[in-house]
């Protein structure tokens, strides 16, 4: 499939004034429905309770650090910076509201000040996964193949299928985190089968394809005293029951609502280049797919979140 087009840059005054729309929409939401086609379904036409969050934080810290056993082959797959990178309590007001302004179709929110969006540079600087590597296609698995997937790889009783079952643990509760709390499925363990090739996945892609078509990603506020650069960006946040408590949906929304272009840190990880620099892979624009999941990433709708205006 082509990239879709590229869009005009949005106009500096975006926000300031309303503008008056020729095109009939939607009563306080889009005016011209042609490019949100599903608004009439989406979560911003009907008043609905928070969200329900999980947080998995908890469990990944109870892991701790591998055992030395094993400690070498985590890390050599490349996925060892999310253990530090889970958060133990999620803002449900915060995400409420910006579930709010999330549309699938353009794969982006829709705020005051233009659209914005998660990047593939957002991830690389957050949790320090590559975006560059090998897509993986899950097949479908019957419950015999699965049964035996189990056996053969969890079972072998030696420190490899301990490896497996750490990182299949630390996967579930972070990159493929879901509304169940506590299952994972088992057909990434393929993506663990050998370790050895395991880094050679893009996971930060895999990441991003979860979170846009599930949006299940926690959001919080308190900074991390104890953060260093050298950390993944997503460190930098912890957050508390006492914060998340602070602030109320309808509170956050009003805030958006005034929301203005110079209010925004379009380019927040320009002190972190030095650890993580940008990758040029992040201006790719068209379809990401990991497994079934297939989504649309397109760069071109937030031009100011690359330094363009």
């Amino acid at each position: 499939m082509e990239a879709p087009a590229a869009v005009e840059d949005i106009p500096a005054n975006t926000g300031a004034e309303p503008v008056e729309d020729a095109h009939e929409g939607f009563l306080g939401g889009p005016s011209d429905p042609s490019v949100l086609t599903l608004y009439a379904d989406h979560v911003a036409c009907s008043e609905r309770p928070e969200l329900k969050l999980s947080s998995h934080g908890r469990k990944v810290h109870s892991l701790g650090k591998p055992v030395p056993a094993i400690e070498g082959l985590v890390a050599g797959t490349g996925l060892s910076p999310l253990i530090a990178c889970s958060v133990d309590t999620g803002d449900r007001g915060l995400l409420s509201v910006f579930m709010e302004w999330w549309y699938r179709e353009t794969s982006s929110f829709h705020l005051p000040v233009g659209e914005l969006t998660i990047t593939l540079d957002n991830v690389s600087s957050l949790l320090h996964l590559p975006v560059i590597g090998d897509l993986h296609a899950f097949e479908p698995l019957h419950m015999d193949d699965a049964v035996q997937m189990l056996v053969d790889l969890l079972m072998a009783g030696h420190w490899t299928a301990a490896a497996r079952a750490y990182l299949l643990h630390l996967l579930g509760c972070t990159l493929f985190a879901n509304k169940s709390a506590t299952n994972v499925h088992v057909v990434y363990l393929e993506a663990l089968r050998d370790l050895s090739m395991t880094e050679r996945y893009a996971w930060g892609v895999a990441d991003l394809c979860w979170i846009y078509e599930h949006f299940s990603s926690v959001a919080d506020s308190t900074a991390d005293q104890e953060y260093d650069e050298d950390s993944p960006c997503a460190c930098r946040w912890i957050a508390t029951k006492k914060t998340v408590k602070r602030i109320r949906t309808s509170a956050y929304r009003e805030r958006l609502d005034r929301l203005r272009i110079p209010d925004v840190c379009w380019i927040p990880y320009g002190e972190h280049r030095e650890v993580r620099d940008f990758h040029v892979r992040s201006c790719y624009s068209g379809l990401l797919c990991w497994g079934s999941v297939v989504v649309y990433y397109r760069p071109e709708r937030v031009v100011r979140q690359f330094g363009n205006t």
